[in-house]
């Protein structure tokens, strides 16, 4: 059943964006929500409907938004094993592997995350796409770690909040070319689609969405016979499309193993043969969601879970350690 929310806009409210007065009005429904809710024709002004989610309101202003019936599932199960940390009623936290994509899209409809969440529970969240029941963040395919997965509607707003507030802890570890300068800091700029690759994202200074990404170097991995690595943590205060992806490029450190923003293997002459044929073997980017911490929305409490290096990863790190003896 359709559900109709009527505002009107006060003295307090006057020349606001529309998106933002709504989600502060209705703190059940998450600002990316209602854009989703607005951009889709669900919203009224005056009895004229409103696309365009900076829209400013004035005084005065009658506003009608629909909240359309939840979409019925009809995606394939997957049988595939889930690496569950953490699940009650509410909510789960899986540790993803690297390889397997968090929802359906082109080229791949049934071997997803989504579809192996179907397949173990049907008691998702769906007031979102039809293709990403439960999904309130994502990580890239050949990203391992932590995501959250909501199992009501409820869970699911109140996580989009705490992440549209940025109050959820992320903490990535990654494995980069050389060495970051300074080894600890904020990359702070913005991120939008490359004009040259629309596949790819770049950094940008005056357009795209701001990006934040707090580092500091755990080991610097160098001596003459091997190339110099650095393995870094990442702590995100925004999590934009491949922003520490990006943020390493724009550095001039990429990911050992990205495939996007890549950087070419070079042979180094008298190079360690075994950590030669692991760095080479690796067929991913080295980038791990390692933790995530966050306040559980039904009971408030302040939870944190945390995830090991999958033994792909711990492999390059104990062979760098080992060349460097």
């Amino acid at each position: 059943m359709k559900n109709i929310i009527n505002l009107i806009v006060e003295d307090e409210d006057n020349n606001q964006r529309v998106d933002q007065f709504i989600s502060r009005k209705e703190p059940t429904l998450s600002r990316t929500r209602v854009k989703n809710l607005i951009i889709n024709s669900r919203l009224k002004i005056n009895k004229q409907v409103i696309k365009d989610p900076s829209k400013k309101i004035i005084i005065g202003d009658l506003l009608d938004l629909e909240i359309p019936e939840p979409k019925q599932l009809s995606l394939k199960p997957y049988k595939y094993k889930l690496d569950i940390i953490f699940e009650d009623e509410d909510l789960l936290v899986v540790n993803k592997s690297a390889g397997i994509s968090i929802h359906p899209g082109a080229g791949n409809y049934d071997n997803t995350i989504v579809n192996a969440l179907i397949n173990y529970n049907k008691k998702l969240s769906n007031i979102g796409d039809e293709l990403r029941p439960g999904i309130v963040h994502r990580l890239d395919k050949d990203t391992s770690g932590l995501i959250l997965i909501a199992k009501n509607n409820s869970s699911h707003e109140n996580l989009s909040n705490q992440f549209n507030k940025h109050t959820i802890k992320r903490i990535y570890q990654t494995l980069i070319w050389g060495k970051l300068r300074p080894q600890k800091g904020k990359i702070e700029t913005f991120i939008k689609r490359s004009s040259r690759n629309r596949q790819l994202m770049e950094v940008s200074f005056s357009k795209g969405k701001k990006a934040i990404t707090n580092y500091k170097t755990l080991n610097v991995f160098e001596n003459k016979k091997i190339p110099t690595f650095s393995l870094v943590e990442c702590k995100l205060e925004t999590g934009r499309t491949h922003q520490i992806r990006v943020h390493m490029s724009y550095k001039g450190n990429n990911i050992l193993g990205d495939k996007k923003y890549k950087k070419r293997f070079k042979r180094i002459k008298n190079i360690d043969e075994d950590l030669e044929k692991t760095l080479i073997k690796l067929d991913r980017q080295f980038l791990h969601a390692k933790s995530v911490g966050f306040v559980h929305p039904k009971t408030g409490k302040e939870l944190e879970f945390n995830s090991n290096l999958p033994k792909d990863l711990e492999i390059v790190v104990k062979k760098l350690k080992n060349a460097c003896k």
